[in-house]
C-alpha cells in the first residue's frame, strides 16, 4: 500500500477512469482534475475530483499548491481525428497548449515523475505494418502532430531537469471494458470500431461502414493492433512504479503486437452479440494504413508489463456487456 499522490488528468474519461480505478486499488491517494466534457462522474471509483479545466491556470495553482504530488498522469485532452482536421486550433489549444501549462506546474511545484497519454498516430501512415519506438514519427493530422508535440516538450524539459522523468504510453487501438462491469466507454458518438459494431448490434446505429475493401492484407480490410483497456491501464500502474523505482524516462509502446482485420472484428461482434447488423463497404478512407501493429517489447522487458486479456473475443465481449449497460 502506499499513500503517495497521484493527480490524473481526465479521470472521469474512458482509459483515465480504468486508471484511477487500477489506482485507487492500489492504494494511492488520487486526485481526478476533468471538466467532465467528455467523462462522467459516476466512472470514478475512487479518489477526489476537482471539476474544472487545466486551461485554467488559477484553478491549475490552486489544486498544485493543495497537494504535493509524487507524479502526473496526463489524459485530458481531444481525440477524434476528423475533428482535428476540421478544427486544428482546438487540438493544439486543448492537446498542446494545455499540456505546456501542466508540465510549467509540475516544475514550479516539483512534481518528479509524468506519465503521458499518447498515440499510434504520431506513426502517421508509415511504409511498414509494424513499428518500434525507433520507427519515424511523421503524423499526417493535427490530433497526431498535437501528441507528438506534446512529446518533445516533456523530453525537452527532462533535459532541463534531471529531477523530472517520464513515461510516454503511445497507445493503439483501446478497447474493452471493466470486467466487473463497473466502467467502459461512454461518450457517444465514438468513431472506433468496436463500439461502433456494438452498438449496431444493439440497434443504436443503422450499420456499420468498412472504409477499404482492397488493402493488401488477409481479407482487404484494414488490420488494427486491438488492445483491452484494463491491459493498458495496468499499464499505467507499472510505468508509475518503474518510475519512483528507476527515476529513468521512455517512450513505449502500448499493444498487443498482432492485428485484427476490419472484418474479423465485425464478425466476432456479430458472433457475441447474435446479431447480424448491417454492413456497408465503402471507399478507403486518405491516409488509412493497411495496416499498423506494435512492437511492443521494449514495454515488456522495461517495466515488466504482462496483459492478462490479449484475446480479441475478451475485448468484444466486455465492451459489448458494457454498451448493454447504456441502453
Amino acid at each position: 500500500m502506499t499513500n503517495k499522490k497521484v493527480l490524473v488528468t481526465g479521470g472521469a474519461g474512458y482509459i483515465g477512469s480504468h486508471v484511477v480505478c487500477l489506482l485507487g486499488e492500489a492504494g494511492y491517494d488520487v486526485k481526478i482534475i476533468d471538466n467532465l466534457s467528455t467523462g462522467r462522474k459516476k466512472s470514478i471509483l475512487y479518489g477526489e475530483l476537482f471539476e474544472g479545466d487545466i486551461s485554467d491556470e488559477k484553478f491549475l495553482d490552486g489544486v498544485f499548491s493543495k497537494h504535493q504530488f509524487n507524479a502526473v498522469i496526463h489524459f485530458a485532452g481531444s481525440i477524434v481525428v476528423p475533428e482535428s482536421v476540421s478544427n486544428p486550433i482546438k487540438y493544439y489549444q486543448n492537446n498542446t497548449e494545455n499540456s505546456l501549462r501542466l508540465i510549467e506546474r509540475c516544475n514550479r511545484f516539483n512534481v518528479p515523475n509524468f506519465i503521458f497519454s499518447s498515440t499510434a498516430a504520431t506513426y502517421g501512415s508509415p511504409d511498414i505494418s509494424a513499428v518500434t519506438e525507433e520507427t519515424p514519427t511523421c503524423p499526417i493530422n493535427p490530433y497526431g502532430h498535437s501528441k507528438l508535440m506534446t512529446e518533445q516538450m516533456i523530453q525537452d524539459y527532462h533535459h532541463a531537469n534531471n529531477n523530472f522523468n517520464f513515461i510516454i504510453l503511445r497507445y493503439f487501438n483501446v478497447s474493452g471494458a471493466d470486467l466487473k462491469g463497473r466502467i467502459g466507454q461512454s461518450f457517444p458518438g465514438a468513431t472506433h470500431l468496436i463500439k461502433v459494431s456494438c452498438e449496431a448490434a444493439l440497434g443504436k446505429r443503422a450499420s456499420v461502414s468498412i472504409f477499404g475493401t482492397d488493402f493488401p492484407t488477409i481479407d482487404g480490410t484494414g488490420v488494427r493492433d486491438y488492445i483491452h483497456v484494463v491491459d493498458l491501464a495496468a499499464a499505467h500502474i507499472d510505468g508509475l512504479r518503474y518510475l519512483e523505482k528507476n527515476r529513468k524516462s521512455h517512450i513505449l509502446n502500448c499493444g498487443y503486437g498482432k492485428g485484427s482485420s476490419v472484418r474479423e472484428v465485425i464478425n466476432v461482434v456479430k458472433k457475441i452479440s447474435g446479431v447480424d447488423f448491417k454492413v456497408i463497404e465503402e471507399g478507403r478512407r486518405a491516409g488509412d494504413p493497411a495496416a499498423l501493429i506494435s512492437i511492443a517489447t521494449k514495454i515488456q522487458s522495461v517495466l515488466g508489463w504482462k496483459p492478462k486479456h490479449n484475446d480479441l473475443e475478451v475485448i468484444i465481449r466486455t465492451a459489448y456487456e458494457w454498451e448493454k449497460k447504456l441502453i
